[in-house]
């Protein structure tokens, strides 16, 4: 991918980075940090059937709340320019970055499958047991935290300048053109194209299988709730993890110089910090699954704000009465 005028191609300075970054994680920050504890707090204490997904939602809620832990860190280096932690925390908030990420893609590829698995097979869903969320989720987390250890080790982290962090560290060589377009290659085909193609497929199908039913009520309000479950996980995928992945796969090859064009190259540089901005939003987007998409979250939730607001109130009329 070269061109006469690659040779005289110099890389931009991208002097916003740093506000867009501190920016963007200081928006995320306070409603991804309420929203993912009041989420945990509810689907662990208050649902006690564990079906319907609802362990993948409790596993996807973590994965964005280890993010969200690490923002302040992230918005105190893109604030002041400097980096006083040490290497291991900095590579360890590098690495919860796309630990989230990848885990997000893993979880809400399996809440699609579930809920258009079980309202395609209804007695299945009845005879499926609670352990076997639990072992998938398992399964997850140790193949994604494995696969994900590259990131943070292909950064170079220069000694002579140990207060850079995050985007400002440089990128290690993976090796020869061949070796770097297949690396790039797999790794967007495993962890974006592959459950794109499946979550678009479940939207697909769920959305086909309610427009076709003709039945009781009660089942269709089920593939409802089924379709905007599946529909608002192709949204949040679409929105957060597809411009970052599609950057991704150029960006790469632009820090490997395997792209060489000039306009190219500085297309794909400009868009990375809008792209990896995106991707965080998702710690705010996914909250928004829970309750929209899952009746039980919202019963529990109304339940529960009845119950705070009749106690408040009859401490309130037993204080009054005591006044008097």
């Amino acid at each position: 991918m070269q061109n006469s005028s690659s040779e005289n191609c110099t890389d931009p300075h991208i002097t916003f980075k740093s506000h867009l970054y501190a920016t963007t994680y200081t928006i995320v920050f306070i409603p991804g940090l309420l929203a993912n504890s009041a989420a945990l707090w509810v689907l662990c204490r208050f649902i006690s059937k564990k079906n319907k997904a609802v362990i993948f939602m409790i596993n996807l809620a973590a994965a964005d709340l280890a993010h969200v832990l690490s923002l302040p860190l992230r918005i105190y280096y893109y604030i002041n320019h400097m980096w006083p932690f040490g290497r291991g925390l900095c590579l360890l908030c590098f690495y919860l970055k796309y630990l989230n990420m990848y885990a997000s893609i893993c979880f809400l590829t399996c809440i699609s499958i579930q809920r258009y698995y079980f309202l395609f097979h209804p007695f299945k869903a009845k005879d499926w047991k609670r352990r076997y969320d639990v072992v998938i989720s398992a399964v997850i987390w140790t193949f994604v935290g494995l696969a994900c250890l590259p990131f943070p080790l292909m950064r170079n982290f220069d000694l002579k300048n140990s207060n850079s962090c995050f985007a400002d560290l440089g990128v290690n060589k993976i090796g020869s053109m061949t070796a770097s377009v297949l690396t790039v290659t797999t790794a967007e085909l495993l962890g974006f194209v592959g459950p794109l193609i499946i979550i678009v497929y479940c939207t697909w199908k769920t959305r086909k299988s309610l427009q076709e039913y003709q039945g009781p009520f009660q089942n269709t309000s089920e593939k409802r709730r089924a379709l905007r479950m599946v529909a608002m996980c192709a949204v949040v995928f679409f929105v957060c993890f597809t411009p970052y992945h599609i950057n991704f796969f150029f960006y790469m090859l632009v820090k490997e110089n395997v792209i060489t064009h000039c306009a190219i190259r500085r297309s794909t540089l400009y868009s990375q910090p809008f792209c990896l901005s995106l991707a965080s939003l998702d710690c705010c987007l996914d909250p928004i699954l829970y309750f929209f998409t899952t009746s039980e979250f919202q019963d529990h939730l109304s339940r529960h704000s009845s119950i705070i607001i009749r106690s408040r109130l009859m401490s309130k009329e037993s204080a009054s009465s005591t006044k008097e």
